[in-house]
């Protein structure tokens, strides 16, 4: 794997976007018995990750960890870590679809997540946008849906079924991270996506962020506003935690000088 820097003890891959659609090519090119799984922390994620012991085991056994979100961009360079660029889930998803046009390369895809008929909606436009891509499959588990649930091995055993080479996980963090770390020598596939609200995005089910707003960073606002009594709390926490975090590195760094 391509060098690693760590920030707020996560791995994160120095990579540029073209890089990061060129590795998941080569492995799903790859014959491997295990799949591989990509996670894309944001600042949430990343404060989410330092009291979760099961948040921070899935991270240590991912296979490539992405930035997705300017102010863990703005915070690793200010830290004079070399994180190239944002890689978000719900830009890399669509990304190698494209690229698979571009390689007459033939794209099993298979979805879990999202709420009830948004899988489903997204087939169709993935489909549509992309006809070499195959979504052979959706799954929208329940809202208690964890590793432990009885849905989980029935998932499982359909996806191994189709075999497809890229699955789509919009669980919502930790839970998506957490089960595909828990499943994942169980699954045959070539990779797998963290991705969040990837799903409803490509459904339309909800919004992203104007563009100019996920080039100043946020995107977080848009989403706020958009689902104000679910993330409100959440974002405000986030704000209070993630600056102490960015000091602390800051700390880290005096004392290794």
């Amino acid at each position: 794997m391509v060098n690693r820097v760590q920030i707020f003890g996560i791995n994160f891959d120095c990579l540029r976007f073209e890089e990061a659609v060129n590795t998941l090519f080569s492995w799903i090119d790859e014959r491997r018995e295990v799949c591989r799984y990509v996670i894309t922390p944001n600042v949430d994620h990343v404060v989410k990750y330092q009291d979760n012991k099961a948040l921070q085991a899935a991270y240590a056994e991912a296979d490539m960890v992405l930035v997705d979100g300017k102010p863990v961009l703005w915070a690793a360079r200010l830290l004079g870590k070399p994180i190239l660029e944002v890689i978000p889930g719900s830009d890399l998803c669509p990304a190698l679809f494209e690229a698979a046009g571009k390689r007459e390369q033939y794209l099993r895809v298979f979805l879990l997540g999202a709420s009830k008929g948004v899988a489903e909606q997204a087939k169709k436009k993935i489909e549509k946008c992309w006809p070499w891509v195959d979504v052979c499959g959706f799954f929208t588990p329940p809202q208690e849906f964890s590793v432990f649930s009885p849905e989980t091995e029935m998932v499982i055993t359909e996806i191994n079924r189709l075999n497809p080479d890229l699955i789509i996980i919009g669980l919502g963090a930790p839970k998506q991270e957490i089960w595909i770390h828990s499943v994942q020598h169980k699954l045959q596939s070539k990779i797998v996506i963290c991705a969040g609200a990837t799903i409803d995005f490509i459904a339309g089910n909800k919004k992203r962020a104007p563009i100019w707003m996920r080039r100043i960073g946020l995107e977080w606002l848009h989403r706020t506003i958009a689902e104000p009594k679910r993330l409100l709390g959440r974002y405000l926490y986030d704000a209070w935690v993630f600056p102490r975090l960015v000091f602390r590195e800051f700390q880290k760094n005096d004392r290794k000088k």
